[in-house]
């Protein structure tokens, strides 16, 4: 069965190692806060707005996501620090933790999302 998509963004409202687009995914109780960022190296990446060590949000104001050098997201209440490009935690109290990534694509200048495809834990969710 296809899977309709979203539109989340244009790909030009992504800077690399700027500021991410917040959006909201469907789970099972309801919605979700998730956002998108541009990684260096030009790659989209997407994932719940949730940090594993005690589920807050990642953002210390809306859609600021990386740490002042530009190279992890880094999550706002504890100071953990997540590769962008995976989602793996590679300082702070959840060290070896994962974001949970969510599936987009970015096609014809526009950054996508399947309505259908719940978010997945871990780095390989999607490619």
């Amino acid at each position: 069965m296809a899977h309709d998509e979203r539109l989340i963004c244009a790909g030009t409202a992504l800077a690399e190692a700027g500021a991410g687009v917040r959006f909201e995914v469907a789970g099972a109780d309801g919605p979700l806060a998730a956002f998108t960022v541009r990684v260096l190296g030009g790659m989209v990446r997407a994932y719940l707005n949730r940090c594993p060590h005690m589920g807050t949000e990642l953002d210390w104001q809306p859609g600021d996501f990386f740490e002042e050098s530009g190279l992890y997201l880094v999550c706002a209440t504890h100071g953990a620090l997540f590769e962008p490009a995976t989602g793996l935690c590679v300082a702070g109290p959840c060290r070896g933790a994962t974001l949970a990534r969510v599936a987009v694509r970015e096609d014809n200048g526009q950054v996508l999302l399947s309505n259908e495809t719940p978010p997945a834990p871990g780095p390989d969710a999607t490619r």
